[in-house]
C-alpha cells in the first residue's frame, strides 16, 4: 500500500443525490444539503481544495437546487448528465488542468464508486458515509493555507470568464492575448512568499523542470543564501489574479550560474509566458558575466519543459546522475511577447508599452 502523499487532492467530485444532500432530487422533489458535508465543503475550500460535480441528474434541475441553498459557487464545471462518472471526472480533471491523480470522488453508490475504480484507479474514492471524516486525511490537507489557498477558488472562477471571452473572440491568440493587459512580476521571493513557493514545487508537475520538491526550511535557506537566487513570479490581467505562478532557484557560484530549478503553473500555459522567466535568468547571468547551466530531469510529466528549453536555446552539455544538464546560448535571449508587460524590482517597466499591450 502506498503511503499517503499530503495535499494531495486538488479537487473533490461531488455525486448528489443521497451524498451532498438527502433524498433523490428527480424523486423526492424537494431535497436537503446535508450540513456535515457543507462543512467539509467549507473546510476544504478554505484550504484551497477545489470541488466539483458528476451527477446523474437533469442539469437544470440540480443546479437550481445548488442555486437556492447558496452552493452552487463553490462547484467549478460540474458534470450533470447520464454520462458514466468516470467520464465526468476526467472532464472535471481536463478542465481544471490537473491530473487524474489529482482527484477525489464521494459517492453513496457502491457501484459508482466500482466504475470510476476499474476506469481511473488514481482517483482517490471516498464512500459518502465517510465524508466527515476527510477533513482529517493527510491527502486532504496541504501542508499550508496559503493566502493563495483562500482565493484559489476565485481564481478559477476568473479563469472560466477568460475561457469564455476567448471562445467569443473572433481574431489571432495574440490578438486576443493584447486585450488582457497582462503583467507578468518577477522578484527575489520574500519571506511571506515561502509557503506558496513549497506548494508550487509540490502541485506542479508537467511544467517542473526537475520534479524536486523543496521544503519551506530549505527554501529560506536559499532565499538568505549568498550563492543564490530564489525567484518568483506572479501574473495579472484585466479580469484579475493568476497569484504567484512561477518559481526559480538559481546557484550563483563559480563561473558558470546553474538553474536547479525552474517551474510553471499550468494555469498560465496557454498565456505565452513560459519562456519569459527563462529568458529573464539568462539575461541576468550575462549581466553578471556568468554562463547559465540549467538541471532538467525527465519525470515522465514533463516534457514541455523539455521544449521550453529549446525553445529558448538551451542545447545538452552532458548527464550527471540521471540529470540532463542544458547550457544557455547568451546571444539567443528573447524579449518577452508584446502583449505582455515585465515588471522587475530593478525596474518598473522592462518590456512592452506602459499601456500594459
Amino acid at each position: 500500500m502506498s503511503k499517503p502523499r499530503q495535499g494531495r487532492v486538488k479537487c473533490v467530485v461531488w455525486d448528489l443525490d443521497n451524498t451532498l444532500w438527502e433524498g433523490v432530487l428527480l424523486e423526492d422533489g424537494q431535497v436537503t444539503p446535508r450540513p456535515e458535508v457543507v462543512e467539509v465543503i467549507e473546510e476544504l475550500d478554505r484550504r484551497g481544495v477545489l470541488h466539483s460535480i458528476a451527477s446523474r441528474n437533469d442539469a437544470d434541475l440540480a443546479l437550481r437546487e445548488l442555486e437556492k441553498h447558496g452552493l452552487h459557487e463553490y462547484f467549478l464545471h460540474p458534470q450533470i448528465s447520464w454520462n458514466p462518472k468516470s467520464e465526468s471526472i476526467r472532464a472535471v480533471a481536463e478542465a481544471l488542468n490537473i491530473g487524474i491523480d489529482a482527484c477525489a470522488f464521494v459517492d453513496d453508490q457502491e457501484f459508482e464508486l466500482a466504475e470510476v475504480r476499474f476506469a481511473l484507479p488514481e482517483v482517490l474514492l471516498v464512500p459518502a458515509d465517510r465524508t466527515r471524516g476527510i477533513v482529517d486525511i493527510p491527502e486532504f490537507t496541504p501542508r499550508f493555507v496559503t493566502d493563495e489557498s483562500l482565493v484559489r477558488r476565485k481564481m478559477y472562477r476568473s479563469a472560466i470568464e477568460r475561457d469564455t471571452s476567448e471562445r467569443e473572440f473572433t481574431g489571432t491568440n495574440e490578438d486576443f492575448l493584447a486585450t488582457l493587459g497582462m503583467v507578468f512580476t518577477i522578484a527575489p521571493a520574500a519571506e511571506d512568499d515561502l509557503k506558496r513557493a513549497e506548494e508550487l514545487t509540490v502541485r506542479t508537475n508537467q511544467l517542473n523542470s526537475t520534479g524536486v520538491t523543496y521544503s519551506y526550511a530549505e527554501l529560506d535557506h536559499y532565499r538568505t543564501s549568498p550563492d543564490h537566487l530564489l525567484l518568483i513570479a506572479g501574473l495579472t490581467d484585466r479580469f484579475g489574479s493568476y497569484g504567484k505562478i512561477g518559481l526559480a532557484l538559481v546557484e550563483t557560484a563559480g563561473p558558470a550560474w546553474r538553474l536547479k530549478l525552474l517551474l510553471m503553473s499550468c494555469r498560465v500555459l496557454s498565456r505565452g509566458v513560459g519562456g519569459v522567466l527563462l529568458n529573464h535568468i539568462v539575461r541576468l547571468a550575462g549581466d553578471n558575466g556568468a554562463d547559465l547551466e540549467a538541471e532538467i530531469v525527465d519525470t515522465g510529466r514533463n516534457r514541455m519543459m523539455f521544449v521550453t528549453y529549446r525553445f529558448a536555446g538551451f542545447t545538452e552539455a552532458g548527464r550527471e546522475d540521471g540529470v540532463t544538464v542544458l547550457r544557455a546560448d547568451p546571444g539567443r535571449v528573447a524579449d518577452p511577447p508584446a502583449y505582455l508587460k515585465v515588471r522587475t524590482p530593478a525596474a518598473q517597466a522592462v518590456s512592452g508599452p506602459e499601456s500594459g499591450g
